[in-house]
């Protein structure tokens, strides 16, 4: 029963968040400053599903600039979870299909996200180049996916490197977002589901990295975020053990 009213009130709230997002984003259609305002009300769902996210950020994090956001791709609840610390103006990079989907598909082209096209290899290849060119021509941060798909349980995947070429590219800083663990945590039939944690480290320097050194700095990255995530693990069972949460 419970399983089945969260899914109502889900359903329900991301249809009105869309219909009505939508119908704002029309007065100024594709403003990268839409992505975190309607990226922090999906967040809100989390009450709903019965967990608590608790964001963290490095001091001045509002003031870094233009960068490339690269955060843990887990499952669905990514949109309830790191959705809650975007910082505008930041847009994501989409599968184009992800407009066909009722509502909120409109609701991510308005709001000014990237879109590209996975299935056809020759237009997916640009795609580095998309992003070097709106991060400079529209002023904005990019966030990405490095592991290309999501893990559903088998730990921080293996990094495909678009996201590094695309910042030595543009010359901004790779700023990780680390996300505790969801997979397998979240039970809807159960009345709480703990704590999640989302916690953006510090901007890592890009200059040092040429371009024949981008697997050098996906490495580099994946080593930081995979001992971060581990860390947020721990504390999460620590304090849920405790009841800390």
């Amino acid at each position: 029963m419970l399983f089945i009213f969260r899914i109502i009130i889900v359903v329900i709230y991301s249809i009105l968040v869309s219909v009505f997002g939508s119908i704002y984003c029309l007065f100024s259609p594709r403003n990268p400053k839409h992505v975190a305002t309607f990226g922090h009300m999906f967040g809100r769902l989390a009450p709903v599903l019965g967990l608590k996210v608790e964001t963290r950020l490095p001091p001045g994090a509002e003031k870094f600039g233009n960068a490339i956001y690269i955060a843990n791709h887990q499952n669905n609840y990514d949109m309830v979870t790191a959705s809650s610390i975007v910082l505008p103006p930041t847009v994501t990079v989409g599968k184009k299909s992800l407009l066909w989907i009722p509502f909120f598909g409109q609701l991510y082209w308005l709001t000014g996200n990237l879109l590209i096209d996975r299935d056809n290899r020759a237009k997916a290849h640009s795609t580095i180049a998309q992003v070097v060119k709106q991060i400079q021509k529209r002023n904005i941060s990019v966030w990405m996916f490095p592991e290309g798909t999501r893990s559903r349980g088998r730990g921080l995947l293996p990094f495909k490197t678009g996201a590094f070429h695309a910042a030595i590219a543009a010359g901004v800083p790779i700023i990780p977002v680390c996300v505790s663990t969801t997979s397998n945590k979240i039970n809807l039939n159960r009345l709480r589901n703990g704590l999640a944690i989302v916690e953006m480290l510090p901007p890592i320097d890009v200059a040092q990295f040429g371009k024949d050194q981008v697997r050098q700095l996906a490495t580099h990255c994946h080593d930081l975020m995979a001992k971060k995530i581990e860390e947020l693990d721990k504390e999460v069972a620590e304090r849920e053990a405790t009841g800390r949460v």
